[in-house]
């Protein structure tokens, strides 16, 4: 759900001409802003890594608006776009060298890590070798780096932290996980280590399970992306192949919901927080029931199905997450149904994505 935009254009089902340096500007980030506003605090220096996938950028718009643009730094391995620079402060950070991390945090002088950098679940399965070396090495990094300097850090799980042993329908906050994706192993490992590392040297780690995450931007090589190629693909060709079977039930979260999740518990006194790691959720359903809904408005969209590895994957994940921890805790609330969500993705990808989809095809007839 949350790598880099290197990897958005792996399995993909568009062409991967149509996927060249696009971004969203769809967020309200004004509204999740107005949602959670928390003045008085402190101003922290922030530092996101793996900054250009699919929650970091408008992570990073959310928090220069609460904190300011020059106190938000963002950073990946790869080169931004032009728009990319606009907004704020943008340097190179590799998570494998920690010497170069180490210059950072002294250098702007940062108080709180927001640790993105990851390989997805059915990317990370093609290279487990490289999964290890950036969603575990690269975290042992980030967290000693975070104990050294008295850092908050911020790092994200996922639904595929668990695998088939664990009640699925709903489950709980703590349970039996023992996933069987690198992806997800590495995401328990994140978990474990940040809870050590706050109950023996006071760090104060932050972990949110999330889980699919839909938002406009192209998918980025997750198991439950057909939930966001489906809007790409079927509004430019009224049809879409699902890698998934029809009564695949899944939990989801549109990704206004996303990042006001992050920033209200970024924000969350310690005092209030049970634990260090929490689910969070919307809503959860099929790619039947998704495809439905669509139809109420694209009503001559096909669908058709054809099962890949990654519905082994999705066979061991959660069907309903239970979040009332989260909600209880730190009062968390979500806003987006599925209606709400597929009404919000028609009129996002049809204005910022279709257009720019359909000039490229023109342009390459010619090629």
């Amino acid at each position: 759900m949350l790598g880099r935009r290197l990897l958005k254009i792996v399995n993909c089902n568009l062409n991967t001409n149509f996927y060249r340096d696009f971004s969203s500007e769809v967020v309200d980030i004004n509204k999740i802003h107005k949602r959670f506003c928390n003045k008085g605090l402190k101003t922290p220096r922030i530092l996101i890594t793996g900054g250009l996938g699919q929650l970091g950028t408008e992570c990073a718009k959310l928090l220069r608006k609460s904190y300011g643009e020059e106190n938000v730094i963002l950073s990946d391995i790869i080169k931004p776009t032009d728009n990319g620079l606009t907004n704020g402060p943008f340097i190179f950070a590799d998570i494998l060298d920690f010497k170069g991390l180490q210059k950072i945090i002294v250098n702007y002088r940062i108080d709180w890590l927001i640790h993105f950098s990851a390989l997805l679940s059915a990317v990370g399965e093609q290279n487990v070798p490289l999964a290890v070396r950036v969603n575990i090495e690269g975290m042992h990094n980030v967290i000693e780096l975070a104990r050294q300097y008295n850092l908050r850090i911020f790092v994200p799980s996922t639904i595929g932290a668990f695998g088939p042993d664990s009640p699925r329908n709903p489950t709980p906050n703590i349970t039996i996980q023992r996933p069987r994706t690198i992806y997800g192993v590495s995401k328990v490992h994140a978990e474990l280590l940040g809870e050590y590392y706050h109950h023996k040297f006071g760090l104060d780690f932050r972990c949110l399970r999330f889980p699919g995450v839909i938002s406009s931007d192209p998918p980025g090589g997750g198991t439950t992306d057909y939930a966001v190629a489906v809007f790409h693909e079927g509004l430019l060709r009224k049809r879409y192949k699902c890698y998934l079977e029809p009564h695949t039930r899944l939990p989801m979260m549109y990704i206004d919901d996303c990042l006001a999740a992050l920033f209200q518990f970024l924000n969350a006194p310690n005092e209030r927080l049970r634990r260090r790691v929490y689910n969070v959720t919307a809503m959860s359903f099929t790619p039947e029931e998704l495809f439905n809904e669509i139809k109420k408005h694209i009503p001559d969209l096909h669908v058709s199905y054809k099962p890949d590895s990654r519905q082994n994957i999705a066979n061991t994940w959660p069907q309903v997450f239970d979040d009332s921890e989260a909600r209880k805790d730190w009062n968390w609330t979500h806003e987006f149904n599925l209606e709400k969500m597929v009404i919000s993705m028609i009129q996002d990808v049809s204005e910022n994505f279709i257009p720019k989809y359909q000039h490229l095809s023109e342009v390459s007839s010619y090629v």
